[in-house]
């Protein structure tokens, strides 16, 4: 029986890898065993998935990227090209601490930027964006935050779309790109102009 996914000639899937309907796994790629994969993702050229990783459905994962054990990536997260996942903060060669990987959790929707690092621990928020080269070190990244620099500091805030958001006279944060608003709660973001469960569809 064919599966359901498509990898490429080069990719290596090893059995037990779990494997969502319509995902695509390109070049050189490796999902190992015990790894789970859900539907309609991309794994561009290069990218590693360990045994102890869980990707969500419609995961977009850009060349060159590992995710490790006790990395989870919710549905629709974006990673951008090369950028990186740890999951031990004190790393040494002759010490063996696979007992010890640390967890990392990014939330639905969020953005990680090209050659951005993200150290283990850390949460990132739903709808979140990391830029571009940015490290991330904190442990809680909050819904719909935009995080820049080194290490990475909360700079303003995104809309479901990716665009920076502007606060009114009001004090209700709009987005230019689709005039959703968004309210801050208890140090993250609401959009009180859409379901947050629900797909972005078409701007009307």
């Amino acid at each position: 029986m064919q599966p359901a996914y498509f990898s490429h000639a080069s990719a290596i899937i090893d059995p037990g890898a779990r494997i969502g309907d319509g995902t695509r796994i390109w070049h050189f790629s490796h999902v190992m065993a015990g790894a789970v994969v859900g539907r309609d993702c991309s794994l561009g050229q290069g990218v590693f998935v360990a045994a102890g990783a869980r990707v969500g459905d419609r995961v977009k994962v850009q060349n060159n990227v590992s995710i490790y054990d006790g990395v989870t990536l919710e549905d629709d997260v974006f990673c951008g090209p090369s950028c990186v996942f740890t999951n031990v903060t004190t790393p040494r060669s002759d010490v063996s601490r696979k007992h010890a990987f640390v967890e990392t959790r990014v939330g639905r929707g969020a953005s990680i930027g090209a050659n951005a690092t993200i150290v283990c621990g850390a949460s990132i928020g739903r709808f979140a964006m990391v830029g571009a080269g940015a490290v991330v070190a904190r442990s809680v990244v909050p819904d719909y935050a935009l995080m820049l620099g080194v290490p990475a500091r909360h700079a303003g805030w995104v809309g479901r779309h990716g665009a920076t958001l502007k606060a009114g006279h009001d004090g209700v944060l709009r987005c230019a790109e689709s005039g959703w608003r968004y309210v801050e709660e208890g140090g993250a973001l609401r959009c009180i102009d859409r379901d947050e469960s629900l797909p972005i569809g078409p701007l009307t």
